[in-house]
């Protein structure tokens, strides 16, 4: 597509958009009592209007037929969890066996990683990026120290090169090739956090799995966003928010894979509940735990089904949608805010900054991050008070999630005009 940097051919684009009908099916907060651009679905999406009817019912269910509700409730209560395996399944690439909803998103992997992280003397090291999200982190050095590790011995990071913003495969490639027999677990970030890099998830597990350790994936950034085939690229476990690119609400529940090839191995060491347990005996009250063969065995707790309500309503719509054509979507509004980004830069002197994510469009989602040269937390102020939600990442970067439920070409152009009229307006003030 020829991109013009013109608000008629930004609205000419909305028109033909397969999806443009989605952004009213969103509430958008309003700033100068005008609705925002909101950039911002990378950390939280907006609220989709249908979501409250979905509470609604949860909580009508709840009034009218108190604990009748688990089992007579318009949808049961005792397996609402149940609704989520197909939809879930095909936005990331899994069978519905393999697919629960449970906890939240660090819980999830905490207790994943009781099955799937088993050290011994010889192989005890895990890889993972530099700099991943801070609890990811936390959770790793933990986990490791649990185990009698050290983490600055156990934990192995693999970094961008000097002067390089993202971590080349080989890289990471080589690192696992060179951990070898002591690798016991590779687990990462499909989409980091900061820069908006898509890992080559199917190479990198392949990759793991050849030096014999398991591989899983925090897919906090990647589901609902990018393209994944968890089954095929034969991971082993992942966990995801829901909050992001889904639209379930703050801190809301976690989804959960585990690959079909452990369903049948009821011996692998697990936390286990109650939940969990043979669902056709649960009620039996049996004291020995007989786990579900499925993702559905890794289940602790009774559901929070008025958490969940928020996320089916979500999951409907990404149903109704499917995953490629969201992808096809992001692609083009993600290069057309690239070409937005780039007139700017170019038209006005000194206003300099850097996308710091991966060019290629197999190598990023909808996030782009931008490094500020020149003007830098007075512009991310300036954009907020003029009704561009983006956030702020230190030392000096913007993250630009145009989602593609919600986001429009339009409002790529429109950002265009506040960025250039705010880089103006911070210049003149400094040369005052």
């Amino acid at each position: 597509m020829h991109f013009q940097n013109t608000r008629a051919f930004a609205a000419e684009t909305d028109a033909r958009d397969p999806l443009k009908k989605y952004k009213e099916e969103f509430i958008f907060p309003l700033v100068n009592g005008k609705p925002v651009i909101y950039f911002t679905g990378n950390s939280l999406g907006l609220q989709p209007k249908r979501t409250r009817k979905f509470v609604e019912e949860v909580m009508n269910d709840w009034g009218e037929m108190a604990v009748e509700g688990h089992f007579h409730a318009g949808k049961p209560w005792w397996d609402y969890q149940e609704r989520f395996a197909g939809p879930l399944s095909r936005v990331v690439g899994a069978r519905p066996s393999e697919v629960t909803v449970m906890n939240t998103l660090t819980v999830n992997l905490h207790l994943l990683m009781v099955s799937f992280y088993r050290p011994h003397k010889a192989r005890y090291k895990i890889l993972c990026e530099a700099k991943a999200f801070p609890s990811d982190q936390y959770m790793l050095q933990s986990q490791v120290k649990f185990h009698g590790y050290d983490p600055a011995d156990a934990i192995v990071e693999i970094a961008p090169r000097e002067g390089e913003h993202n971590i080349r495969t080989e890289d990471i490639l080589a690192k696992i090739d060179e951990t070898g027999d002591e690798l016991a677990l590779v687990l990462m970030g499909g989409v980091n956090y900061y820069t908006g890099q898509v890992f080559d998830m199917k190479n990198i597990t392949r990759a793991g799995h050849q030096a014999g350790a398991v591989v899983g994936w925090d897919l906090a950034h990647a589901a609902g966003n990018v393209k994944l085939e968890l089954h095929d690229w034969d991971v082993d476990f992942a966990a995801w928010c829901s909050y992001k690119y889904m639209n379930s609400g703050p801190g809301n529940a976690s989804g959960v894979f585990v690959h079909e090839k452990h369903h049948e191995d009821t011996g692998i060491p697990r936390f286990a509940g109650w939940w969990g347990h043979n669902k056709e005996r649960r009620f039996l009250m049996e004291p020995q735990f007989d786990p579900v063969r499925g993702a559905d065995g890794w289940q602790v707790s009774n559901l929070p089904v008025l958490s969940l309500a928020p996320y089916l309503a979500s999951v409907e719509m990404f149903e109704e949608v499917g995953m490629d054509a969201l992808i096809a979507k992001r692609d083009t509004l993600t290069t057309y805010l690239e070409f937005i980004l780039e007139q700017v830069d170019a038209a006005i002197p000194d206003s300099t900054f850097e996308i710091i994510t991966p060019g290629n469009p197999e190598e990023r989602g909808c996030q782009l991050s931008v490094f500020l040269h020149g003007q830098g937390r007075p512009l991310f102020d300036y954009l907020m008070k003029n009704g561009v939600v983006t956030d702020w990442r230190e030392p000096n970067v913007i993250r630009l999630a145009p989602a593609p439920f919600y986001c429009s070409f339009e409002d790529m152009y429109e950002f265009g005009q506040i960025l250039t009229n705010g880089i103006k307006y911070l210049s003149a003030r400094e040369n005052r």
